[in-house]
């Protein structure tokens, strides 16, 4: 992506280990409950993004949606702001990926199915765990594994190409499933998949902490210090390039897990590319005509 959409600041589906926590403490909220509990929204989202695309020097480039907060959590169901913006995007035939832990993007199936004739389209969907008990301990407000996989499987039935993000990978948690994971969503048609290694970064790694004593005692030093292992040591590393992928021995093991299981199950597809040819705003319209 080159640029990011989020219609809401904060999260519904209150995921603990969520990197977006530390931004609503911009808005002069906590990235706890507050996070969870507190949504804003952009009401004039499509306007801006219409006027923005509508600019003199603007040129098409890969937009997503999400990346910081999830477009379609349960509040747009309500609002409809993500749709909006869609019917934006595609007015212009403009190319825009998303990312989403949420079924309700199958709501906007109609418009996706029409850019994805064009390939001005990818989605991602976010599956951390195949198992159920997991999601509803590090993911309690989102759709289930089920729902998820039904979204993986409806999207690909319908010509939309399909990235799975296993994301976070949390050693001692979920980094055995890698495997299992990359061959089911392959066989639901999925085309790609890809992982980040948790990171919890500013006031997330005191909440993710207190969160992991009280939910695995057992073994919740073991999380941690893993944790530390992918970063130097510390339970964040904010360094672009590595922050996402880790490194040390740990890290190594989940790189080579993902590399072989993309290989075994993914070695013959590949998304397609976008379409920025097909682009065309009122500005570029109105010289056309002198």
């Amino acid at each position: 992506m080159a640029y990011s959409m989020n219609p809401y600041q904060g999260c519904e589906h209150g995921c603990i280990y969520c990197y977006a926590r530390n931004t609503h403490e911009y808005w002069g909220y906590s990235a706890g409950l507050d996070f969870e509990r507190k949504i804003l929204f952009k009401r004039n989202a499509p306007e801006l993004l219409e006027a923005k695309i509508n600019s003199k020097n603007w040129e098409p480039i890969n937009i997503m949606f999400s990346g910081n907060t999830d477009c379609y959590q349960p509040i747009e169901k309500k609002l409809g702001i993500t749709r909006k913006m869609l019917e934006v995007l595609w007015k212009y035939k403009h190319p825009v990926s998303f990312i989403t832990k949420n079924s309700l993007i199958l709501r906007d199936l109609d418009l996706l199915k029409k850019m994805a004739k064009l390939n001005l389209v990818h989605v991602s969907i976010s599956i951390t765990s195949l198992s159920e008990e997991t999601r509803s301990i590090l993911e309690p407000r989102t759709a289930t594994i089920k729902k998820r996989l039904e979204t993986v499987k409806i999207l690909s039935d319908n010509g939309i190409p399909v990235n799975v993000m296993m994301a976070p990978i949390i050693p001692a948690i979920n980094n055995h499933e890698i495997f299992d994971m990359v061959k089911t969503v392959s066989e639901l048609g999925a085309l790609s998949a890809a992982y980040t290694i948790v990171r919890l970064n500013g006031a997330i790694g005191e909440i993710f902490t207190d969160w992991v004593r009280k939910t695995y005692p057992d073994r919740a030093d073991k999380i941690l210090h893993q944790i530390e292992d992918c970063h130097g040591g510390s339970l964040n590393d904010s360094r672009f390039g590595t922050r996402m992928r880790g490194e040390g021995k740990i890290a190594e093991q989940v790189s080579i897990q993902f590399r072989l299981a993309r290989k075994k199950f993914l070695a013959d597809k590949c998304l397609p590319r976008l379409d920025y040819s097909l682009f065309t705003n009122d500005y570029n319209r109105q010289t056309s005509l002198f």
